[in-house]
């Protein structure tokens, strides 16, 4: 049977390597947006995402303030983490070491390095996201 995650294992769950959806209020009566995206999560800290300073993207959750950011296993057993959060910050530019953490999380040292460096830090921005509300489900038991 489903269960929630205990508050360790969802932190430990945000922490591992998974593609984040970042779903922000789109306006103008339009649905949300769903944007998958990297992230970088430190338990019991908050969750960081960078994006470019001017794409739709950053607009979005400038205008918002408020995102929902949905992490998953898509593989048995399925798993998920949903986070209501605040952003509590929007830095730019981006601190590189921060930008480089995050692209040596889904690339590996070198090609992460070399991505974080490729872009102009001016370019980029990093949200910080303060988690509010959690929901958690953990389909482990069901198998």
């Amino acid at each position: 049977m489903a269960r929630p995650f205990t508050e360790t294992e969802r932190e430990q769950f945000l922490a591992d390597k998974h593609i984040c959806v970042l779903s922000v209020a789109a306006g103008d009566g339009r649905p949300p947006a769903a944007i998958p995206i990297w992230y970088d999560y430190t338990p019991g800290g908050d969750i960081l995402i960078n994006t470019g300073v001017n794409n739709r993207t950053a607009k979005l959750v400038r205008a918002a303030g408020v995102v929902t950011v949905v992490v998953q296993r898509e593989e048995l057993p399925y798993q998920y983490v949903i986070v209501e959060g605040t952003v509590t910050a929007a830095t730019t530019p981006a601190p590189l070491e921060i930008r480089e953490r995050i692209a040596v999380r889904y690339l590996g040292e070198k090609a992460g390095r070399a991505f974080a460096r490729s872009g102009d830090d001016a370019e980029a921005v990093l949200f910080t996201i303060r988690p509010d509300r959690w929901r958690s489900v953990d389909f482990t038991g069901d198998l």
